[in-house]
């Protein structure tokens, strides 16, 4: 029997594809709802395709102090954007509309959009778990997931990860290339008796609105399902989500 992988990350309001990959290619996943939210990330805004090229969509959210958690913040009451007087819920759906209304697969997915930006949302985490099991079931990501907030995890970076295998079972942990590869003690785990995969993600091309601008990579997974529908799952993954081996190079 093969050892568990696990991958973990912060949750993203609109995850774009290497987020998804990586979650993927997990036995199960941990969204880190209680790690300090970081302004100028992708917890609460996110890129897709206008006809000028990509624009970010932003949740605009109420005032805090530097040691918010994720899973505390909450959005702004007004509604509205810093730059834009319109209600952000209202501009996104609009953006989305024109911008993608005319896509391939704009009706497959548009009743279930429209729910999500005519809703009301008080949390943020309420509403990017939302946009995350939306990704999830359009794509047929089936892995578990799990919120941090509910392991009662102890420690720091590689310590805290080190907590969080543990207490899942998992012998593996698969890890991106990003800013996790700076702090990541990989003697420390292997230590404690779990192995580092690092994760291997080509960014798909695909047939997308405006093609004069050229393909736009690394934008949010909406992008992807409203231009290939039911297709996206073989663009982003080929069929079926191959898992590596336990402690494969990438």
């Amino acid at each position: 029997m093969s050892a568990m992988i696990l991958a973990a990350h912060q949750p993203h309001y609109l995850p774009w594809l290497g987020y998804l990959d990586k979650m993927a290619k997990a036995d199960v996943f941990v969204v880190m709802d209680d790690l300090q939210y970081e302004r100028e990330n992708f917890q609460n805004r996110q890129r897709l395709k206008v006809n000028n090229g990509p624009t970010w969509l932003t949740v605009p959210l109420e005032r805090g102090t530097q040691h918010d958690r994720i899973c505390d913040k909450r959005i702004t009451d007004s509604g509205c954007t810093r730059d834009h007087k319109e209600h952000w819920q209202r501009r996104t759906w609009q953006t989305l509309r024109t911008h993608y209304g005319k896509a391939p697969y704009w009706s497959t997915y548009a009743a279930e959009l429209e729910d999500v930006f005519t809703r009301p949302w008080e949390k943020l985490l309420d509403l990017d778990l939302h946009m995350i099991e939306l990704a999830r079931r359009w794509l047929g990501i089936t892995v578990p997931l799990l919120r941090s907030s509910s392991l009662e995890l102890v420690g720091q970076k590689t310590d805290r990860i080190i907590d969080m295998c543990k207490k899942v079972g998992a012998r593996v942990y698969l890890s991106g290339r990003g800013g996790s590869s700076e702090y990541l003690d990989v003697p420390a785990l292997e230590a404690a008796g779990i192995s580092v995969m690092w994760q291997s993600f080509t960014h798909p091309q695909y047939a997308q609105r405006y093609g004069q601008l050229g393909f736009v990579p690394y934008l949010g997974f909406l992008d992807l399902v409203l231009n290939c529908g039911p297709d996206s799952r073989r663009v982003l993954f080929g069929e079926p989500v191959a898992r590596p081996a336990a402690g494969a190079s990438p």
